[in-house]
């Protein structure tokens, strides 16, 4: 599943393709027929993001809310010297087009048209977002510093922290040399605010560049990335092999159905 840094990527994207002028909204596979025909031509007043939520502001009101979930993803295309758009490809939940570029959307988990009230009631599931400069850390401490579930869970839990993924949780974590199980309570309070700190920093290089880069540039080195043309992780599926910086078998486990990493020796 995308993590925040990718819809913040898109939203200023999609604000400075489409922001400020009108645009064509349709659905070419028919499930978001209705929402589209509401929205279609207005002007797009902002595209911004909340964690994982991208919001469309159209006038008067509207707001295209989507989420991608685990498969969905947005493909763009110029249309400078076409005679029209390209003919869609697969399942294109919601096209939009501008004078310059359109966008498709396919696999979203949510795709759908609400209100300024549907935004708030979205945003008040959310945690804050450490890609936001209005976000407000204390509302994440305070429910880490009161619960009992572990850190790793709570970093997962988008109510808590909004936008972290499974990445940045198992990495901001090794960075922090903190047990993934130790419970929320027994987190200090310098603990969670170099975390923090540390997730604003690396999910804004995230979002500038477009890839996630966690290691540090003094360790960066060795065996290569888990997959080919991503950046490497400390820990993030690297089970099994020796950790960058102690040599220990870095570990894995399942928890709350999500893949967990950490290093045994360091995060202790």
């Amino acid at each position: 599943m995308p993590e925040g840094h990718v819809l913040h990527r898109l939203a200023r994207l999609h604000q400075r393709r489409y922001g400020g002028k009108p645009v064509r909204v349709g659905s070419p596979q028919g499930r978001f027929a209705d929402d589209a025909a509401l929205i279609d031509g207005r002007v797009l007043r902002r595209a911004d993001a909340w964690g994982k939520h991208l919001f469309h502001h159209y006038e008067p009101g509207l707001v295209a809310h989507v989420h991608l979930g685990i498969y969905g993803a947005f493909s763009e295309f110029a249309l400078n010297g076409l005679d029209g758009p390209p003919d869609p490809i697969g399942q294109v939940r919601m096209r939009m087009l501008g004078p310059d570029y359109g966008a498709d959307l396919r696999g979203p988990m949510v795709c759908e048209v609400i209100d300024e009230g549907g935004v708030a009631d979205v945003l008040a599931r959310l945690g804050p977002d450490p890609l936001r400069a209005d976000a407000d850390p204390a509302v994440a401490w305070n429910r880490v510093s009161r619960s009992r579930r572990s850190i790793a869970s709570l970093l997962m839990d988008q109510s808590v922290f909004a936008g972290v993924g499974n990445i940045y949780r198992s990495e901001v974590l090794f960075r922090h040399g903190i047990d993934p199980m130790r419970p929320g309570v027994s987190i200090s309070r310098a603990e969670f605010d170099a975390m923090w700190a540390d997730l604003v920093a690396m999910m804004k290089v995230g979002e500038r560049r477009g890839q996630i880069v966690v290691v540090r540039p003094e360790d960066d080195h060795g065996a290569p990335s888990y997959r080919a043309g991503r950046p490497r992780t400390y820990v993030y599926r690297r089970a099994g092999e020796a950790c960058r910086i102690c040599g220990s078998p870095v570990l894995f486990t399942e928890l709350e159905g999500r893949n967990l990493f950490w290093c045994p020796a360091c995060q202790h």
